[in-house]
């Protein structure tokens, strides 16, 4: 099911199933979320969905390294992302990623918009609630004031601020923009199949209601020439 939904979507190629906010989203995650966050059940194809083109895929997907077994001497080797590979972590495993992280392992951003309780609308929340804490207010170490959080505080910085990226369509990138649009990302890659899955929900409505249509041919026709016979008999 999964080869057929990501060929689909590779053979669509097309934006339709993706709002701009999506695709701004995307540059968001692109540029300074995918440092640290992973998807680790979003594939490079499955972009498709949000309007990349084939070719895209590929430039974006040979920029990437995944692991491909052990080399000769035992030791791990990789190679080029395709576009059939899970995007994966930006970490080689979770001992790095724990590593560059004061201890702690970034949530991954594939089911985020399900998981987190709140959903979006909590984390466009808490990405736009960093704030200087209070005077007097003492933080542990390596964590960040944000009055979002149950505790007032956070282990990540504060990821976005004005004017940090350029959107291609003019867009203006404020905190508050980068964060819907990032949560309309989030939203899409909880559900990256959903249009491939509503095509194939079609294909199989209009098969059936074929089959249907052929049975109830076929069923007059066998009844006509039985009819026929008893009628011949009878006579």
């Amino acid at each position: 099911m999964r080869w057929m939904l990501l060929a689909l979507g590779l053979l669509g190629g097309g934006s339709a199933h993706a709002s701009t906010s999506e695709q701004r989203g995307f540059k968001v995650f692109r540029q300074v979320c995918s440092t640290c966050h992973s998807l680790d059940h979003v594939a490079y194809a499955d972009l498709s969905g949000l309007g990349l083109t084939q070719d895209q895929i590929k430039e974006y997907a040979a920029q990437h390294q995944v692991p491909d077994g052990l080399d000769e001497d035992g030791d791990p080797k990789t190679r080029v992302a395709r576009p059939t590979d899970l995007i994966g972590s930006p970490y080689a495993g979770e001992a790095m990623a724990r590593m560059a992280n004061h201890g702690s392992v970034p949530p991954d951003f594939s089911r985020r918009a399900m998981t987190q309780k709140g959903g979006v609308a909590w984390i466009v929340r808490m990405l736009q609630s960093y704030a200087e804490a209070p005077a007097g207010r003492k933080l542990p170490p390596g964590s960040y004031y944000n009055t979002a959080m149950p505790h007032g505080h956070i282990g990540m910085p504060q990821p976005l601020h004005d004017g940090q990226i350029s959107y291609e369509d003019g867009t203006p990138a404020t905190t508050k923009q980068m964060a819907e649009d990032l949560g309309a990302f989030l939203e899409w890659t909880a559900r990256p199949h959903l249009a491939a899955r509503h095509l194939v929900g079609v294909f199989v409505l209009l098969y059936l209601a074929g089959m249907y249509v052929l049975l109830l041919l076929m069923k007059r026709r066998v009844w006509s020439r039985l009819r026929q016979t008893d009628a011949s008999r009878n006579f």
